[in-house]
């Protein structure tokens, strides 16, 4: 018998994550992460954390994914750890970004920047699940943020501290978008670039890299694309969208379940 988990194979966030092509949204989710300054100090930036990125992404990856589809008991022990890690991991920016003074003091258990975290693997999801597989209706994208504020409550994010519908969380988006809180500094802009766009890869999956990175830049909200300093046109963008049309209408669908789906969803969850 098969341990109850977080979420059942009906809940939205297995239905998204299910999906290979989902995994489009995390580069993207790092991008927007390391656009928040104070974000960026807590967690990217915090003395020792870029010693071995991809191992730190791995593990990250691994514990998002041991939430969505693994057993409760196990989530609760792997978030009950990474609370630990978050609350020894405190300190002040060395200087100035944005409107942030030098001095500015950040922690990594602090509920707006782990709002803001979350909010980006939400908003990534959503962008790169409706592109690539089908759009979804108002009530399933507030069924997702729901599960998602589950997700954040095992991160040590409490009901108040997040938007109650998907309503409120995109006009937290637009706000967070639109206000002054996002500068994407010089060593953000390198160290993310780096490590999100520059993978150390066999030569032989470049050109999947190189058409990772065309639409992980495509699919950035165009201010923080163009803090980044990352190129853009008209031509580029239809390419996207033609590019994102036919794997949603000929691509994805003709799939075999092998190559769709991810490992960890169940063949139920698979056949729904």
């Amino acid at each position: 018998m098969t341990a109850p988990g977080v979420f059942d194979d009906d809940a939205m966030i297995r239905r998204v994550h299910r999906e290979q092509v989902v995994a489009l949204a995390g580069p993207r989710a790092l991008l927007m992460q390391a656009a928040h300054p104070v974000a960026f100090a807590g967690f990217f930036a915090h003395t020792g954390a870029m010693d071995e990125p991809y191992e730190r992404l791995h593990r990250t990856a691994e514990a998002v994914d041991l939430v969505v589809f693994g057993p409760r008991a196990e989530a609760e022990r792997v978030t009950a750890i990474v609370r630990g890690v978050h609350a020894g991991i405190r300190g002040k920016l060395t200087e100035p970004a944005g409107r942030f003074p030098a001095g500015t003091p950040y922690a990594a258990g602090d509920p707006a920047l782990l709002l803001w975290i979350l909010a980006t693997l939400v908003d990534s999801g959503l962008v790169v699940y409706q592109r690539y597989v089908r759009a979804l209706t108002r009530d399933e994208r507030d069924a997702y943020w729901r599960d998602y504020r589950e997700f954040g409550r095992l991160f040590g994010l409490r009901d108040r501290d997040m938007p109650q519908t998907i309503e409120e969380f995109d006009q937290y988006m637009r706000a967070m978008l639109a206000g002054g809180d996002l500068h994407v500094g010089e060593h953000a802009r390198e160290v993310a670039v780096e490590i999100v766009m520059r993978p150390p890869v066999p030569l032989r999956t470049r050109p999947l890299l190189e058409l990772a990175n065309f639409v992980t830049v495509g699919l950035l909200p165009r201010q923080i694309r163009r803090q980044y300093g990352f190129s853009w046109d008209p031509a580029r963008g239809l390419a996207l969208r033609g590019g994102a049309e036919y794997a949603k209408r000929v691509l994805v669908p003709l799939l075999p379940h092998r190559f769709r789906y991810v490992r960890r969803a169940s063949p139920a969850a698979a056949r729904a």
